[in-house]
């Protein structure tokens, strides 16, 4: 190899690599579905590296591949909750950009007990595959926070029967 291909090389590799902010767009769409149960459920995915639990957006290609983990930004409104929820297949981590968000650990037996923390700048949470988790934006402004899940490709998400969104479907 030249040189000149090596330097090449390495420009389109670097290049392939980032996703930068201004090329990120917000999905509404993807999560819609959970609407059905109430406004309160609206928010917005922003996809970085892979899908996500969401779905499929192979065909969007301003998504970087993902190889071992997805990561994405998540917008919930002010009020918003992210509904009960379990990822059965792998950890997912919660990381506070903007706001604040009240995180909660669902019992899984019957999910009615819970244990919450609030988080903040900076703050993360991880939660263990298996355990469900729901949470809400408790600030007067958005919160805007990273999601990142511990697989290339996870199953999609089930909602317990205490989940507001159980039964709801996404069509």
């Amino acid at each position: 190899m030249t040189q000149q291909a090596t330097e090449t090389n390495l420009e389109e590799l670097i290049d392939s690599c980032i996703a930068s902010r201004e090329t990120r767009h917000e999905d509404w769409d993807t999560l819609a579905f959970q609407a059905k149960a109430g406004d309160e459920f609206r928010r917005a995915q922003i996809r970085y590296i892979g899908s996500g639990a969401t779905g499929n957006h192979e065909t969007d290609s301003r998504i970087l591949p993902s190889e071992h983990f997805t990561f994405s930004n998540m917008r919930l409104p002010a009020g918003a909750i992210g509904p009960e929820h379990t990822h059965h297949d792998v950890e997912e981590v919660f990381f506070v950009l903007e706001g604040q968000l009240e995180v909660s650990v669902h019992d899984v037996e019957d999910g009615t007990k819970t244990a919450k923390r609030v988080l903040g700048y900076r703050d993360l949470i991880r939660v263990p595959a298996g355990v469900p988790r729901s949470l809400k934006n408790i600030g007067d402004t958005d919160a805007l926070f990273c999601v990142v899940i511990g697989t290339r490709k996870p199953q999609l998400p089930t909602y317990p029967k205490t989940s507001a969104v159980h039964g709801v479907t996404r069509d």
